[in-house]
């Protein structure tokens, strides 16, 4: 019998900029992207008045791990002041935080199933755990 998932997602934009260590081209000049994130949360039930988790409670959450970097040069917020600032990590370090966030809420119910970030419109990554 199939297992029924209902899943939401909610995008938080953020300006910032980077520099990509070691990457020997021009991304490793200091430059700036106007990010998008998007955190798809997942659960097999709902809660008592039909919702995974309220909108509202999901751009919260995001909106306070992604404050962080706004207006800021990503590369000295840590964990990026010893990492590199590629979306694909920084998709993973909000995947890893919106998990540890949602953990003690919604009786453990509600998880990330992924993460989108987007350095602009035509360069995505996505980090999930399979």
């Amino acid at each position: 019998m199939a297992v029924p998932v209902f899943e939401i997602s909610k995008d938080f934009v953020f300006s910032a900029a980077h520099q990509i260590r070691f990457h020997g081209g021009k991304c490793e000049r200091l430059h700036g992207h106007n990010w998008r994130v998007r955190v798809h949360a997942r659960s097999s039930e709902l809660n008592a008045i039909g919702m995974v988790i309220d909108f509202a409670d999901l751009q919260a959450l995001v909106a306070e791990i992604g404050g962080r970097f706004d207006h800021q040069n990503v590369n000295e917020i840590p964990p990026f002041d010893r990492e590199n600032t590629t979306a694909e990590l920084l998709a993973r370090f909000f995947y890893t935080e919106a998990n540890r966030a949602l953990a003690g809420r919604e009786g453990g119910r509600v998880r990330v199933s992924k993460v989108e970030v987007w350095e602009n419109e035509g360069s995505l990554a996505v980090y999930r755990e399979e």
